[in-house]
């Protein structure tokens, strides 16, 4: 059977996905007891990262502890990647002594040659171009709090990278409707939006993004690695805070979302992002529960509870 990798939210099916979110329900109801499944005991986890992470590492280094399983967590300066190392290289020989591997990466390429020469399951944790496993704690959030996310209507409001991107992948996966406001210059990748078909559409304003959304979603305005644009962008996307007056343009019962670290003032005000409607908290903790799960299908081939 050919290796199954987790790089962008295209590598699964619905019915993995529906799968998925079952488990992954089952794992967050079990949470805090000491009843806690062994799916992964005598499994190794490999942790690449090129960039910080909080969420990304804790909720993946604690989620494959608490199923028994172990996660090694390796930098550039700790390995020979850092010291210029061929990817290839470095993918054959670390994939032959852990049982999966996460990347997060600089550079989308990276993790895709990664995954080429890999004999186990390369899981993206976030590249240049897309966040997938943030989406996957995002849709299953909504979905705890809301029901089916199909048929809904998204609003992302600010910079289209690579969390807009899989916003994207998200809307022709699960069947919502995505309306995207950024401002001008920073539109997602036109191929991404026109393989979404009418899934998908770029809005003038925040406003028209944001009217009658059950899900508004932003990000901050300067991702990593893009410090330096960061007085530019302040004044370039002054008009995009998510307030109050924002969201009162969406649906009564709209959540709001945001992947996290947040800055207070500037994507979000305080009021929205500590108000009644956000569930940043579940978010960031959903992380956890979503990943255990694909880690154990990618490493098992199965969901635990769930075999045929």
């Amino acid at each position: 059977m050919a290796t199954r990798h987790f790089l962008s939210l295209m590598d699964l099916s619905a019915d993995e996905y529906r799968k998925l979110f079952a488990r992954a329900a089952a794992l967050k109801a079990r949470y805090g007891s000491k009843k806690r499944d062994r799916s992964l005991e005598g499994r190794v986890l490999g942790m690449i990262f090129e960039k910080a992470s909080t969420r990304t590492r804790i909720s993946f280094e604690s989620g494959v502890a608490q199923l028994g399983g172990d996660a090694i967590f390796l930098s550039p300066r700790d390995t020979q990647l850092g010291r210029g190392e061929p990817i290839a290289d470095s993918a054959r020989v670390v994939s032959r002594m852990v049982d999966a591997i996460i990347i997060r990466a600089n550079d989308h390429g990276m993790v895709e040659e990664f995954a080429r020469y890999s004999k186990v399951p390369v899981i993206n944790a976030l590249t240049d171009l897309n966040h997938p496993c943030q989406l996957l704690a995002d849709v299953f959030t909504y979905e705890q709090h809301r029901g089916s996310i199909q048929g809904r209507r998204v609003a992302w409001v600010g910079d289209g990278f690579n969390m807009c991107h899989s916003y994207i992948n998200a809307a022709q996966v699960f069947g919502f409707e995505l309306a995207i406001a950024t401002p001008p210059g920073y539109e997602p990748d036109e191929q991404l939006v026109a393989q979404a078909d009418d899934r998908v559409w770029l809005c003038k304003s925040p406003a028209d993004a944001v009217a009658g959304a059950d899900l508004v979603v932003t990000d901050v305005w300067a991702s990593m690695g893009q410090e330096e644009e960061r007085l530019k962008r302040l004044r370039d996307f002054a008009d995009f805070t998510v307030d109050n007056a924002l969201m009162q343009k969406a649906a009564d019962d709209a959540l709001f979302m945001h992947c996290l670290p947040a800055h207070r003032g500037e994507e979000v005000a305080a009021e929205v992002i500590d108000g009644p409607q956000s569930v940043v908290w579940d978010e960031a903790q959903a992380r956890m529960f979503t990943q255990q799960a694909l880690v154990e299908f990618l490493m098992l081939g199965y969901f635990p509870g769930q075999q045929d």
